[in-house]
């Protein structure tokens, strides 16, 4: 049996930007990262869009506000000392109508209690920085910017190896049993004995707490975001990052253009309950993943209280002319035949029993584990903030066990 002093479930960005940290202020702990894939970032961070969030939309004082903010600053820190190509070339968040002010509004008044720089602009302004684009009022968020998560990852896993820990690609953990004060991870590969274990599993972080033995608050439910890409002839409508006005009630930012790292632009995403936790596609279906989201109380009333958004989202997922029609709000000259399908993500949304979508970065913490339960948008972005967090709170456990 392999032992360690800490484990690390999940290869993500979060999982290995929590491992980079540890490494870093405790050079030379036993560590071992356990992902079931073949390679790291192959579920959320590898179908990441790409952008560096400023932290603007969230409320203030919560951990996606904090942590972003400082994690934009560390996340381009470390891609400057690794050579890793990235562009602050900025956003706007638009309003097209007189109905959608207040809520801009309001947007802008959180990035100034965010201190994120941000400057609420008029259409001539506005057409200024993207000429292609409809609206009447927005707000120009500078320091939003686009890199490649999926090479982050790649030089994470580098300097983690380096720093003498193992990445342990292609283990599935199968259970967690106690030994001796000791987490015991069933894997496929062979089981490993750890004094501490991070659960970073992402799409299965609910299913990893219960293994432990604990009843995560909140269930994690799967959306697929569905992705256009515009095609060459169109790609000069879009200069850099072009958002609506999001429903401050729902939890996701609404279609939006985004221009990606390669310079190719994408358009989405739609959001829509995918009926398998790696549902990738809409043909694929995962039995039991599927009855358990139907089944859970959380997704029944949040189902009711948001049935009307919840039908357009599928409407725009059946129907191009739909998705269409919602781009064309914001870039108004562009046509069906600019876009081409791209691949699509999914974002494991925590659900709380009563129906409420957890809005902030949850993470439960017991005498030998810490588990990260909600790490939606903007973890990318904050990961490298969100791994000094979870240092923190391992090095408090690491100094009792000594």
């Amino acid at each position: 049996m392999q032992q360690t002093d800490i484990a690390i479930i999940g290869g993500g960005i979060v999982g290995l930007a929590t491992a980079y940290r540890l490494l870093e202020r405790f050079p030379g702990t036993s560590l071992v990262v356990v992902e079931k894939e073949n390679d790291v970032a192959q579920h959320q961070t590898g179908h990441n869009s790409g952008v560096l969030h400023s932290g603007i939309y969230y409320r203030p004082g919560s951990l996606k506000a904090i942590n972003c903010r400082e994690g934009n600053r560390a996340m381009r820190e470390f891609c400057d000392v690794e050579g890793i190509k990235y562009d602050v070339c900025g956003k706007v968040i638009v309003a097209v109508g007189k109905d959608e002010l207040p809520a801009l509004e309001k947007i802008y008044e959180r990035g100034q209690a965010n201190q994120v720089r941000c400057t609420l602009i008029d259409r001539g302004q506005l057409n200024e920085l993207e000429p292609y684009a409809a609206g009447i009022r927005a707000i120009h968020v500078p320091d939003a910017g686009i890199v490649d998560f999926t090479r982050v990852c790649q030089r994470l896993a580098e300097r983690i190896r380096d720093g003498g820990a193992t990445i342990s690609t292609g283990t599935r953990l199968t259970g967690i049993a106690r030994r001796d004060g000791r987490a015991i991870l069933r894997c496929t590969t062979g089981d490993i004995a750890a004094r501490l274990v991070v659960n970073c599993a992402g799409l299965y972080c609910d299913r990893v707490t219960r293994m432990s033995g604990i009843r995560p608050a909140a269930k994690i439910l799967p959306f697929r975001g569905e992705y256009f890409e515009l095609r060459p002839e169109a790609i000069p409508l879009v200069k850099n990052l072009i958002y609506p006005v999001p429903d401050p009630s729902f939890p996701f930012l609404g279609v939006h253009f985004t221009r990606m790292i390669d310079g190719s632009v994408e358009c989405g995403p739609n959001a829509v309950l995918a009926m398998a936790r790696e549902g990738y596609s809409k043909t694929k279906i995962d039995v039991r993943d599927l009855v358990e989201s139907l089944t859970y109380s959380g997704f029944l009333r949040m189902a009711a209280k948001y049935w009307r958004v919840g039908a357009a989202e599928m409407w725009r997922s059946l129907s191009k002319q739909a998705f269409v029609r919602a781009l064309r709000r914001l870039v108004p000259d562009i046509r069906s035949e600019h876009l081409v399908p791209a691949p699509a993500g999914v974002r494991a949304q925590a659900v709380m029993p009563d129906g409420a979508m957890v809005d902030d970065f949850l993470i439960h913490e017991t005498e030998n584990a810490i588990h990260v339960l909600n790490a939606p948008s903007p973890a990318a972005t904050a990961s490298l903030n969100i791994g000094t967090l979870i240092v923190d709170k391992l090095a408090q456990r690491m100094r009792a066990k000594a």
